[in-house]
């Protein structure tokens, strides 16, 4: 999206011809967290405005009046736990705190949204309090700006009987989710 740019406008709008109402900044990676391991947590918000921009100018493109498209601004759940310690010999040991992941998601949000993402997706979660801080930030922005962007959640399930890496109670206020034909619930 930087170094590219035309080689991520192709995909987008290849995406969207083929018929897709939504494409996503592909800024799984674009936090400030998961860039520390290149060095380069100096580009994290550029690179996220920079991303929700490409996807903007796509959808601009290709939708019409009776068929908008939109960009959904992707938060991936960074290289580091926050529920599981990186070290088996000390189950206690964590490599990041929720505040650090916050800030990192609150800087996310902030950029995706400068660069004109319509909504957001918390995608690929695997870690469940990692996912808490990012919608613990989601609702930070919500507050800051005084709206609330559609939200979409991209959970990854890892064993048969259904549980993620670790299992969490969500009790949560102000971000509400809806399905199709049900009322939105908390």
């Amino acid at each position: 999206m930087l170094t590219q740019p035309q080689v991520i406008q192709e995909i987008h709008e290849q995406y969207l011809a083929a018929g897709s109402d939504i494409i996503e900044t592909n800024t799984f990676g674009a936090t400030r967290v998961a860039q520390a391991d290149y060095h380069m947590e100096h580009l994290a918000h550029e690179m996220n405005v920079a991303a929700a921009r490409l996807a903007k100018a796509a959808c601009a493109k290709h939708s019409t009046p009776a068929r908008p498209r939109f960009v959904a601004g992707a938060f991936g759940p960074t290289p580091k736990t926050a529920s599981i310690s990186p070290d088996v010999n000390d189950p206690g040991a964590r490599n990041i705190t929720f505040d650090e992941l916050v800030a990192a998601y609150l800087e996310q949000a902030r950029a995706l949204a400068e660069g004109g993402a319509d909504l957001f997706l918390v995608e690929t979660i695997f870690d469940t309090l990692n996912a808490k801080a990012a919608l613990f930030a989601i609702d930070q922005f919500y507050e800051e700006h005084g709206v609330a962007l559609p939200l979409m959640i991209s959970g990854t399930v890892t064993d048969a009987s259904g549980r993620i890496l670790s299992g969490r109670r969500w009790k949560r206020s102000g971000t509400r989710c809806g399905m199709p034909g049900r009322s939105p619930s908390v």
